[in-house]
């Protein structure tokens, strides 16, 4: 069967086991998927065409088993415009989506725990373009000196320990941040771009981001390492007996409160 032939040629999913359309196929290492079942991997996912089915069906099983935290999630704390970053301070979860709390359930975001986080950056990018005028001829030259438009994107890149992704990158900015928005400026001239408000606000955003999920990040570890911390016995100031406090310091004989 020549070329031609093989693009007509039915193909079945490996996955669910229904025929894939002529425009539906999603190349795997060993087989083929359809769009619908590779739209139920996570969004954060970029090997599938390194990726084998057996590896395919474990990863559609974590998403299946991540619904019921979705379920669960409750949202405490929110950063961006976009994308967002939704933090569950009292589960220590997040996650990273543009949908809306409300169709959570329908997207099914990752829900990742603080303890998964293993760093976070904010990456400002820097885009320069020359301005260019028409000589005499009609031909496009560089000004004397050279002249440039600045702009500049904001990225958030947060590096997880995921068995199916190790970094969810997003941009805080729908659209580029003009600095020179009135007329491009001489190289010797570069701008500021601190002085600009809507660089100032993505800037701060991003900061934001990385500072809280920093945070959570070590007050999870730090509370694992105090847990593993042998606890140690203290005579109850209420009832004198040796007693090893609860978490909440209360004695395990009368409930007072034993230091």
């Amino acid at each position: 069967m020549g070329l031609f032939g093989k693009m007509f040629e039915k193909k079945t999913c490996a996955i669910c086991g229904g025929e894939i359309g002529l425009l539906g196929n999603r190349k795997l290492e060993d087989g083929n998927m359809c769009k619908k079942c590779a739209a139920k991997l996570s969004p954060w996912f970029s090997e599938r065409r390194r990726s084998t089915v057996d590896s395919i069906k474990e990863q559609l099983a974590y998403r299946e088993a991540n619904k019921e935290k979705v379920a669960e999630f409750k949202p405490t704390l929110t950063f961006g415009t976009n994308t967002k970053v939704y933090l569950d301070e009292d589960d220590k979860k997040f996650v990273v989506t543009r949908v809306d709390p409300r169709k959570f359930e329908e997207e099914n975001p990752d829900v990742i725990d603080f303890s998964q986080v293993t760093g976070v950056d904010l990456d400002i990018e820097e885009n320069m373009s020359e301005d260019e005028r028409e000589d005499s001829d009609g031909n496009s030259v560089s000004y004397n000196p050279p002249r440039y438009f600045y702009s500049y994107d904001f990225n958030v890149i947060i590096r997880v320990n995921n068995p199916y992704f190790n970094e969810i990158n997003f941009r805080l900015n729908s659209s580029d941040v003009e600095i020179n928005s009135h007329g491009s400026v001489p190289a010797n001239m570069k701008p500021y771009p601190d002085m600009n408000r809507d660089y100032q606000e993505y800037k701060k955003m991003g900061e934001d981001i990385r500072a809280a999920l920093t945070n959570a990040r070590q007050q999870v570890r730090d509370e694992a390492a105090a847990a593993r911390v042998p606890k140690q016995a203290v005579v109850c100031q209420c009832c004198g007996a040796s007693t090893i406090p609860d978490e909440n310091g209360r004695c395990e004989y009368c409930g007072g409160a034993a230091v």
